[in-house]
């Protein structure tokens, strides 16, 4: 690259984010991940709990053009392992890659994490986790080259709506009300307090996803012990036009093998479905689950459509 042509680094803001969903689209088409997000959900992300965006996004112009970008996430609470965890997203464009772009965001990155992750968790050792994408993808090579290593695999599923017949619905799933907001946090927290790079949520990281713009949660189901404590959920997204997500299915641990998960999933399928104003829903489950995740949304109809592998390294204390 000749002087003139050199990308500029900088934060990314509120007026980036139409540029930056551009750009996500881009990606998703070239990389086959089928992720995309609106302008007004990247938003959420800049003032989101626990984010800095001055200091913990950056993106990569060439001129008026964004082709790259790159942002932190450090987890707040420790994972069941005892790690301190930082998610490191972004992607290059294609037309720009090879530019060396992706390496000077990690070399930006990787010690913006590390710092954070020490003043959070203070003798942690820090987990740093990045997206490799489906099989033959370009990011394996380069995070692999990194010290980065195959961590885990997800699966993303779909469902055609209304799709096949779910039959009689189990009457123990009933419709999600806002005051249920912190139960169903605690319970959130301790269905997956077990699982694979898995942290307990704030309050104010979970008021965060409930108030987020993407929420349905006219298509969220419960179920709750008598007492009113929340057993069972299943909470669903709108990301893309006609088609929905669904973020979390979860069940406590004491009250697994009960059906309470096949309660509520199917519960939310079949409102989405009586809706009528989506052609799919998605979801993408851990392949190594224990809970056997993966043989529960088969059951309900998904079908997979790709699976990507999350690439890792541990960064030992005082690193």
């Amino acid at each position: 690259m000749t002087r003139d042509t050199d990308p500029a680094f900088r934060p990314l803001t509120l007026q980036d984010t139409p540029a930056w969903s551009a750009l996500i689209r881009a990606l998703a088409a070239a990389d086959g991940t089928g992720e995309t997000y609106e302008p007004g959900d990247l938003a959420e992300e800049l003032v989101q709990a626990g984010v800095d965006a001055a200091a913990d996004t950056w993106g990569v112009w060439a001129g008026c053009t964004l082709v790259a970008y790159g942002q932190v996430h450090v987890s707040t609470a420790l994972t069941a392992e005892g790690l301190a965890r930082a998610h490191l997203g972004g992607g290059v464009h294609p037309r720009w890659r090879g530019r060396g772009i992706a390496t000077a965001l990690f070399e930006r990155m990787e010690p913006r994490a590390l710092g954070i992750a020490g003043r959070r968790h203070p003798g942690a050792a820090v987990q740093l986790s990045a997206s490799g994408g489906i099989d033959g993808a370009e990011a394996r090579t380069f995070l692999a080259g990194r010290g980065y290593a195959p961590a885990r695999w997800f699966t993303d599923m779909e469902r055609p709506l209304p799709g096949p017949p779910l039959g009689p619905l189990d009457a123990r799933a009933e419709p999600y009300e806002d005051a249920l907001a912190e139960e169903l946090r605690l319970a959130h927290n301790d269905a997956f307090s077990t699982h694979w790079g898995s942290t307990a949520r704030s309050p104010e990281a979970w008021a965060d996803l409930v108030g987020a713009r993407s929420a349905r949660k006219d298509l969220w189901r419960v179920v709750r012990e008598p007492g009113g404590r929340i057993l069972a959920y299943c909470v669903v997204s709108q990301w893309r036009e006609g088609v929905l997500y669904v973020d979390l299915v979860g069940t406590r641990q004491e009250a697994r093998g009960r059906g309470l998960a096949r309660a509520v999933l199917r519960g939310a399928v079949a409102a989405a479905a009586a809706d009528g104003a989506w052609a799919t829903m998605e979801l993408t489950v851990d392949t190594a689950n224990p809970t056997r995740a993966d043989a529960l949304y088969r059951s309900v109809g998904f079908v997979p459509v790709r699976t990507q592998a999350a690439f890792a390294r541990t960064v030992p204390p005082g690193t």
